[in-house]
């Protein structure tokens, strides 16, 4: 500090003092960088700090289908809603391709004619067996009818034309032990008067004032015996016993078709047909025509002449509804065991001449 003066002294001076005035530059337009439209302002993000919720809930009075629940690090102000609710088990898989066939189909076993199917004649289907005299009708529902009792199946034969003991022979020459089926009550062979039948029918119109709903199952069926298949031989004799009665006769076609179709009993009922559609010919017009439209399926025999002279048969399932079938018509032979039939189309043989029945 000077001599002589005070400290004061000096602050006074220096306070005097001008100040200096301070010059601020401007900064120049090559300085400044312009500021591009897509600039991202750049953001500080902080990282927050993880907070250990040691609390641990459990829910608890869960169902026993539930599986248990646990849900971990949950604040206390939150609150938790449980909805019971089963869970579901898992669905199966669906197996991929074609979709499985459930409708249940009965065979024939007679060789070859099972093949004319795509599955088979569905259960409970009411199937017509048309042909002339002697074509093989019979055979035909005497070799179905053993071979069904064979594979387990409970079968009933009716028959209005032949006694039950022709009808046995009949099945002996083939080589069919029907006696043993009988004896294990597989197998009835029982023989029906048509007349009794029409006399019945009528009586029940009678009571019933001639209405449609008449019972068919006291005329038709024995009560102690429940068959899977049945064999009506024949609708000729049944319609010759309603005589001038062809209105009953249809009613009562019709409440026997829909018995058959709410028991669902596989039925082949044998009809006799004069002249069924020809190879090459025009079809065949019958009085009792609304029995083909009643029917589930139909199966005609031909009895067939070649043109060399010699004879032989055939056979075509014309309809079979709710099945796919062959359209045509194939061979049959009638051997010492019975029907064959041939996969070869009869109409591919041109030395037919014409069929006869």
């Amino acid at each position: 500090m000077a001599k002589g003066k005070s400290f004061m002294d000096i602050f006074k001076k220096t306070a005097e003092r001008p100040t200096e005035k301070i010059k601020i530059r401007k900064p120049s337009k090559k300085s400044i960088k312009p500021i591009k439209k897509n600039h991202k302002k750049s953001i500080k993000i902080t990282k927050l700090k993880k907070i250990k919720v040691p609390r641990k809930i459990k829910i608890k009075n869960v169902p026993k289908k539930l599986k248990k629940i646990e849900i971990k690090n949950i604040p206390k102000k939150n609150k938790v809603k449980v909805v019971h609710r089963e869970i579901p088990k898992k669905m199966p898989k669906m197996k991929e391709g074609k979709p499985q066939h459930t409708i249940e189909h009965i065979k024939t076993y007679i060789p070859g004619f099972d093949q004319l199917f795509e599955h088979g004649i569905p259960k409970g289907n009411a199937v017509l067996v048309e042909g002339g005299p002697g074509s093989g009708k019979t055979i035909f529902c005497l070799q179905l009818a053993y071979n069904a009792c064979k594979n387990g199946k409970k079968v009933l034969y009716m028959s209005f034309e032949e006694p039950e003991e022709n009808l046995m022979q009949h099945m002996r020459n083939f080589g069919w032990d029907a006696e043993k089926f009988i004896k294990q009550d597989m197998l009835r062979i029982k023989r029906f008067n048509a007349l009794d039948v029409a006399r019945s029918v009528e009586a029940l119109l009678s009571e019933a004032k001639k209405e449609l709903l008449i019972e068919i199952q006291p005329v038709f069926f024995p009560p102690d015996f429940k068959p899977e298949i049945v064999c009506i031989d024949s609708l000729t004799s049944i319609s010759s016993a309603f005589s001038g009665e062809e209105n009953r006769f249809r009613i009562y076609m019709e409440q026997l078709f829909r018995y058959l179709e709410k028991t669902k009993i596989s039925s082949f009922l044998i009809r006799e047909v004069a002249n069924p559609t020809h190879v090459g010919g025009s079809s065949y017009v019958e009085k009792g025509e609304a029995i083909s439209f009643l029917s589930d399926g139909i199966i005609i025999i031909y009895n067939v002449i070649y043109g060399n002279g010699t004879r032989g048969s055939a056979i075509e399932v014309l309809k079979m509804r709710g099945e796919k079938i062959a359209k045509k018509i194939v061979q049959m032979d009638i051997t010492k065991h019975g029907l064959v039939v041939s996969n070869k189309g009869i109409s591919d043989q041109h030395h037919i001449k014409y069929s006869l029945c």
